[in-house]
């Protein structure tokens, strides 16, 4: 019998930055590491932007990522509530009733910062996603 996927949900208000990020380097971590059926990851804002920023978008190309596409959405208290893992990126007053493990990483909002300090937040989010992944396949193989 296969376990049921683990849900992680990437979420900051405006899901237009560090949520993004997050969120695409979760999506390589799970196919590089071969768990795209084990898995699910939810990402949103509680009030959504109406664009990616700019700024992620340009740091985040320089990683070969194309955000262009991408879309801040809603997130609900229905659905966090649903995932095993809500990594809030700073910026969170969620209060989930829930057996969710909920994480506030506390990253500074790269919205109206220089290039230079946003790629300093992309390294952080990206050593913090294979950090998560790690910890992940290890209660996996348990």
């Amino acid at each position: 019998m296969e376990a049921d996927p683990t849900r992680i949900a990437m979420v900051c208000v405006q899901n237009a930055g560090r949520s993004q990020m997050a969120t695409v380097y979760a999506e390589r971590e799970r196919e590089a590491r071969g768990l795209e059926g084990e898995v699910e990851i939810v990402s949103g804002g509680t009030h959504p932007a109406e664009s990616v920023h700019d700024v992620v978008r340009e740091a985040m190309a320089k990683e070969g990522f194309d955000l262009s596409d991408r879309t801040p959405q809603e997130v609900s208290d229905a659905e966090l509530k649903a995932c095993d893992y809500v990594v809030t990126m700073g910026c969170s007053t969620l209060e989930l009733d829930a057996d969710t493990d909920i994480r506030d990483w506390d990253l500074e909002d790269p919205h109206g910062k220089e290039l230079e300090r946003v790629h300093e937040i992309r390294e952080d989010v990206q050593d913090r996603v294979e950090a998560l992944f790690d910890e992940l396949e290890a209660e996996r193989n348990e």
